[in-house]
């Protein structure tokens, strides 16, 4: 699968390196040039591309930016419509420990007002970066779940296509307007790993009883 991933921080390089690992074909951009050829440089299988038109041939876009600069990202990378976009942003507040949206919208919800051709699929933003990087193998048999939530079932099941390729285990969320609870357990977890000190090495996995 062709992707190209926006954003060359914490979760962008996980991305890219679960994503080249995995045996995708990975293009990385970011605002800062230098830093998408410096994470391209580390993963074979991975290009730095210009930010302008980076968005251009790929089965699906991950966006690994925060949420203020979410939308601006995706203009200057040339989404084409219908195209499948990963939006894994937390609306968080400067603490990190509270939401500054929520209840009557949220981030994804408004990444789809902003950006509207395109099909966002809200997904991986209950993952630690660390635990993204590690693999999705939490040990004791576990799999960290990836939960996604998009009003396009195509883009949904390459969302999940990918998720799956890189060994996580995937639950339909259901619509975009269900994003509402997925960035409120990201919070959570963002809580039970910096404010109750647990670490980053933890993720939310949904257990089913056989």
């Amino acid at each position: 699968m062709k992707v190209t991933v926006i954003g060359a921080g914490n979760m962008g390089s996980a991305f890219v390196q679960q994503l080249t690992r995995a045996g995708h074909q990975v293009s990385v951009t970011a605002r800062d040039g230098s830093k998408a050829a410096q994470l391209a440089a580390a993963h074979p299988g991975a290009v730095a591309v210009p930010v302008a038109g980076a968005a251009q041939g790929a089965d699906v876009v991950v966006l690994a930016t925060g949420y203020a600069d979410a939308a601006s990202a995706l203009a200057a990378v040339g989404v084409q419509h219908d195209q499948a976009v990963i939006d894994i942003t937390n609306p968080l507040t400067a603490d990190y420990m509270g939401l500054t949206l929520g209840h009557s919208s949220s981030a994804a919800e408004e990444i789809a007002k902003a950006v509207p051709q395109v099909a966002i699929v809200k997904g991986f933003n209950t993952l630690f970066a660390q635990v993204l990087a590690a693999g999705a193998d939490l040990g004791g048999g576990r799999v960290a779940s990836v939960f996604l939530a998009s009003d396009s079932a195509a883009a949904k099941e390459k969302a999940s296509e990918l998720a799956q390729s890189l060994g996580f285990e995937v639950v339909d969320a259901g619509g975009l307007k269900n994003a509402r609870y997925l960035e409120p357990l990201a919070g959570l977890n963002i809580y039970l790993g910096y404010g109750a000190g647990r670490g980053t090495s933890i993720a939310p996995a949904w257990i089913s009883k056989v």
